[in-house]
């Protein structure tokens, strides 16, 4: 039995029992990563010897009987997650060499918890982009087909869970950058409701956006790695002091009588035939367990991509701008203090990251503010209000994760615009700040997995787990392994 394969729930049981020890799941992971991690690429560091002392820590733990449910388990962590003392670069050249003097909040939970930290996973600089492309270290490769991309921005955290080189890892999510890989790899992303999950540690792309959350092996696992991840946090200012329930517990339980929105605007000319098909037989067999389909309408879903491009890119114009090269990271020279700060900038950030930074600064200059930046905020408002009533006729609102099943390796890196209409169908649900989380639902003649979203109402993340799991349960899409 290779351990590596088995999922949180699997190997809990395994190490309660005292069948197994977290070294011997650690050999079995770094076995798959010497086999496989060269072509895939899903890592930018891997802290092998750090990894090693972590197990027996977490074995020390298991035998005094203080075991939480991520004692002893590897995961990997998206590489804009910090992490003190390790390398955190958000696979950008400006923090090539960026030791963190602190530990983000998700992680200081996971440490409390004596989990085992495998590696920092590749991503798309600074989280800006829809295919990991985009990173200054390397590209990712989607481990079901190794022309492909694994999506983005955490493409490397899902390259990773569905190579079996960990057994689940923390992404984060601005305009699906957690979904849209997990559609593309065939495993379960969350995206959890703004506010839930700490940010504190989290390096900014657009902070009223940004959300870590987990990326799994199927729903039991979304749903226990929520449950440590989740609550409030003083130190993030966007934090909600709110109960955190126990996710888990809803797991399980009958969707009889759920009422799920399908809204015509997912369902739009230019989403792949094969991924509607897959999408629309997924809705026929949560209807065959006993769920309600109801036809709904989120009527400014049209404006959401130009919404988020602008509120976004505002939003990381003001939020880079502290990349000096002054304090940390990567400084180039200059005849002054001004040249030196342009001359870091321009080589330390790449184009994607650069194209954004002048869009958002446009959007914020003196005279276009109030057509841009202002005029999106209000639009935003619109959307949120969509979801809002649509929530007060439906239960939960079942969409596409992406229009299409991941593409081949640079066939949209020439154009931006396309690449942006890869998050088409998840972007609307950032902006709105609810919960969705994407799984497995089919797979399409050539054997690339699609993604099912399941959107929810804020802090409703148990009803989605629960829409989730019933449907999970119900096929076996989660049992297929890319490798």
């Amino acid at each position: 039995m290779r351990l590596n394969k088995l999922t949180i729930k699997e190997l809990r049981r395994l190490l309660d029992k005292r069948e197994i020890t977290p070294t011997e799941i650690l050999n079995d992971i770094y076995s798959q990563i010497d086999r496989y991690e060269d072509k895939i690429k899903s890592y930018i560091t891997i802290t092998k010897d750090f990894s090693y002392k972590m197990a027996e820590d977490a074995e020390d733990h298991i035998k005094n009987g203080l075991m939480s449910p991520l004692t002893g388990i590897p995961l990997a962590i998206k590489d804009n997650i910090c992490t003190k003392g390790i390398l955190t670069t958000c696979a950008s050249r400006i923090l090539y060499n960026f030791l963190p003097p602190y530990e983000s909040t998700v992680t200081e939970k996971l440490l409390r918890q004596k989990y085992i930290l495998v590696g920092k996973t590749n991503l798309d600089e600074f989280a800006m982009g829809s295919s990991t492309e985009n990173s200054f270290f390397h590209t990712t490769k989607n481990p079901w087909n190794m022309q492909r991309v694994p999506g983005g921005s955490s493409g490397g955290s899902a390259a990773a869970v569905a190579a079996d080189e960990c057994i689940a890892a923390l992404g984060s999510d601005t305009g699906g950058s957690i979904r849209q890989p997990a559609s593309f790899c065939g495993v379960v992303g969350l995206k959890p409701t703004y506010g839930l999950v700490s940010r504190f540690g989290l390096i900014a792309f657009a902070s009223s956006l940004d959300q870590i959350g987990p990326i799994t092996k199927d729903v039991t696992d979304s749903a226990m790695m929520l449950n440590v991840i989740a609550g409030y946090d003083p130190l993030d200012s966007t934090s909600v002091p709110i109960d955190v329930p126990d996710y888990v517990s809803a797991i399980g339980r009958d969707i009889k009588g759920l009422k799920i929105g399908i809204p015509q605007e997912f369902f739009i000319e230019g989403l792949d035939i094969e991924v509607s098909n897959t999408v629309k037989e997924a809705i026929n067999k949560l209807e065959s367990i006993g769920a309600i389909p109801v036809d709904i309408s989120l009527p400014h879903t049209a404006y959401a991509v130009a919404t988020y491009y602008i509120v976004a890119t505002s939003e990381a114009s003001s939020n880079l701008s502290r990349y000096d090269g002054v304090k940390y990271g990567f400084r180039a020279s200059g005849k002054d203090l001004l040249e030196m700060y342009m001359n870091s900038r321009a080589q330390g950030f790449g184009d994607e990251v650069k194209r954004r930074i002048m869009l958002g600064t446009y959007a914020l200059s003196s005279g276009y503010y109030d057509a841009y930046y202002k005029k999106a905020q209000q639009i935003r408002t619109l959307i949120m209000q969509d979801f809002k009533m649509a929530f007060e006729k439906v239960d939960a609102i079942i969409t596409p994760t992406s229009p299409t099943p991941a593409f081949e390796i640079g066939e949209k890196t020439t154009d931006p615009l396309q690449m942006y209409l890869s998050d088409i169908f998840t972007i609307s649900v950032n902006l709105a700040g609810v919960p969705a989380i994407s799984i497995p639902c089919g797979f399409t003649q050539d054997n690339l997995p699609i993604g099912l979203q399941i959107i929810g109402r804020n802090f409703d993340e148990e009803t989605i787990f629960r829409v989730a799991y019933a449907y999970e349960q119900s096929m076996d899409f989660y049992k297929r392994r890319a490798i």
